[in-house]
């Protein structure tokens, strides 16, 4: 969505299909998001085996409890609202994610020295941070047009009969 569209200018159809496609990406978002902080839980367990000085475990076990974490419920740690999503594994910033992890050795993190495990974290932080920010700004955007949608409502510019129109 274009900042510089208003809301209220956009005639209905357009304003919730508009709204509908912003969810779609907030549910991409949101994804590669946890994406994201797994991949860098999975950098804190590695520098937790360093520090230990213990065997290393079977990373398979860290990834199933990471991933378990971070897949299937959202950030509060509450299950995803039951909106049907699509799979967004092959949205461009999840195969950007891909493309960052594996060009900065994620996918053979234990050959890595402590140097470029550091390198490795600073690039997920900052690929993660930049992800929140879009999410915050789509967050506010959705806002916008909700309150769009509220106010037509409420003051009869659009028939409640039409929300069972939506999707």
């Amino acid at each position: 969505m274009d900042n510089a569209i208003e809301p209220q200018e956009l005639a209905l159809d357009e304003l919730r299909s508009l709204r509908n496609q912003l969810q779609h990406d907030d549910d991409a978002l949101s994804y590669v998001r946890r994406l994201v902080q797994a991949r860098l839980d999975l950098v804190l367990a590695e520098r937790q085996h360093r520090i230990s000085g213990l065997e290393r475990s079977d990373v398979a076990e860290d990834l199933r409890a990471i991933l378990g974490e971070h897949l299937v419920a959202s950030g509060s740690g509450l299950p995803r609202p039951p909106r049907p999503t699509d799979d967004a594994s092959d949205h461009p910033l999840a195969i950007e994610l891909d493309g960052l992890y594996s060009r900065l050795g994620g996918n053979h993190m234990s050959e890595l020295n402590d140097q470029e495990l550091d390198a490795l974290s600073a690039a997920l932080e900052a690929f993660e941070h930049e992800r929140s920010h879009e999410r915050h700004e789509l967050f506010n955007r959705l806002d916008a047009l909700s309150a769009e949608l509220v106010r037509r409502y409420r003051d009869g510019e659009a028939s409640v009969d039409g929300l069972l129109d939506e999707e």
